[in-house]
């Protein structure tokens, strides 16, 4: 019996119970209409149903009929032995029996399009009915007949829990080379260094997470990358965070991995997006200490010279060693005011919007932009009068007012700079995520 819920305007996660068969089989309980307004999403219902799960285990599936059905039996024999009640959602995007062999096993089947592994979790969402959701792959590489530890750190309070293959075991085989021991450990140092945090295996794909933070996360990536978008999101939302060890295995015989039947490139491709979602959302890193840095070293090098050269033993600073400072100010100044817009951007709390609204209130930094526009206009003017008193063919020398008219320049440029820094800052604050958790 198949029902069309969304041609009567009904969408997820509104959605009535499913309805079974007398017969016990599963039955399609209904067409969704996904976020991008086409009717692509089919759900269904095995036999044998939770009504009231604590735990959803999600699970993206691509062709992995060689697994699924002990793969499920996994699932539901790690439920039984943790002590909670879950459902296992197998989000399936396959062409072969991996969609009956899950329903046969005991899973609920989410049929949707191929469109990236990272999609595919967003396209779960309001499909998801625990409270707690465990992710992971299909394929038994991931042990869940031992998941207590991810339920016992939820149950602590514990809104993001990261699964660790380092802490745990890997099998011989299990991982290639370069993943082991350059790959994961590299990028796993650089998300570390960029966020001042301490996971110790970033990309392991066995990770659960509250429902209600996974919302808030507002996931965009479609692909490899939504491992780092969600590892970076949970530390600016200050998820309280744990790691588990995990088993990790190697393939079964006779299945291929997806970055083997990708191709070589793969697992390069996989690393480079994986970097970019990083240098994304940690922008910040790159941009707020390296321009108060720059800043600093400008203003050391240009503030002595504003009266003109200054000799240090036979070393002459002039008007070179002053454009110098002033091209290290702009560069400076313009990086440190960037990444106050990013973590702006990139505030979920919303303690560093509160910030850096206060450190720009509008009113008081408005006033001190016009102070410095018509300090440095009147800087600047000497010049100009001189300029005009000799015919306007005064040729550019190292006088006074020269070196005053350079500072005076760098005033106007730092003025306009600091005046749309902070509008962007308030319109940021206005787009940014919410400190109650709910994004734009």
């Amino acid at each position: 019996m198949a029902i069309q819920l969304a041609e009567a305007g009904i969408a997820p996660p509104y959605w009535p119970e499913a309805l079974r068969s007398d017969t016990g089989t599963a039955e399609l309980v209904g067409v969704a209409k996904p976020i991008t307004g086409t009717s692509d999403i089919q759900l269904l219902v095995p036999a044998r149903d939770e009504p009231n799960p604590e735990l959803s285990i999600v699970i993206p599936a691509l062709n992995e009929e060689i697994t699924v059905s002990e793969f499920v039996a996994w699932c539901l024999e790690g439920l039984e032995k943790a002590g909670v009640a879950g459902e296992v959602l197998i989000v399936d995007s396959s062409s072969d029996r991996t969609t009956e062999l899950a329903l046969a096993a005991g899973a609920r089947v989410l049929r949707v399009p191929k469109r990236g592994l990272g999609r595919a979790y967003i396209d779960a969402i309001p499909y998801i009915r625990g409270r707690w959701v465990l992710m992971g792959d299909a394929d038994c590489t991931y042990d869940f007949r031992e998941l207590r530890g991810f339920v016992d750190q939820f149950r602590q309070g514990y809104d993001f829990v990261m699964g660790s293959r380092w802490k745990g075991t890997i099998e011989a085989g299990a991982m290639p080379f370069l993943h082991q021991h350059l790959g994961t450990p590299a990028t796993t140092r650089v998300l570390n260094v960029l966020f001042d945090s301490e996971f110790s295996d970033i990309h392991c794909g066995m990770r659960g997470i509250t429902r209600d933070a996974l919302i808030r996360m507002n996931l965009q990536s479609q692909s490899w990358e939504y491992a780092s978008e969600m590892v970076l999101k949970s530390v600016h939302m200050r998820l309280r965070t744990a790691e588990v060890p995990v088993s990790f295995l190697k393939d079964r015989d006779g299945r291929v991995s997806h970055h083997k039947r990708a191709g070589w490139f793969s697992p390069f491709q996989a690393a480079w997006i994986n970097l970019k979602a990083m240098f994304v959302y940690g922008a910040d890193f790159f941009l707020l200490k390296p321009g108060l840095g720059l800043l600093a070293l400008g203003l050391l090098i240009t503030l002595p010279l504003v009266s003109g050269p200054v000799r240090l033993g036979p070393l002459v600073l002039s008007l070179y060693w002053m454009l110098f400072g002033v091209t290290l100010c702009i560069v400076g100044l313009q990086s440190f005011y960037l990444g106050c817009i990013v973590r702006v951007l990139h505030d979920y709390t919303g303690r560093d919007t509160r910030r850096w609204l206060t450190v720009f209130s509008y009113t008081r930094t408005m006033f001190a932009c016009a102070a410095m526009g018509v300090g440095g206009v009147v800087l600047l003017s000497g010049l100009v009068v001189d300029y005009a008193r000799h015919g306007l063919r005064l040729p550019l020398s190292q006088t006074p007012e020269v070196y005053f008219a350079v500072f005076g320049l760098l005033l106007v440029i730092a003025a306009f700079m600091t005046f749309a820094a902070t509008l962007i800052i308030h319109a940021a604050a206005l787009r940014a995520p919410r400190a109650n958790g709910h994004s734009r």
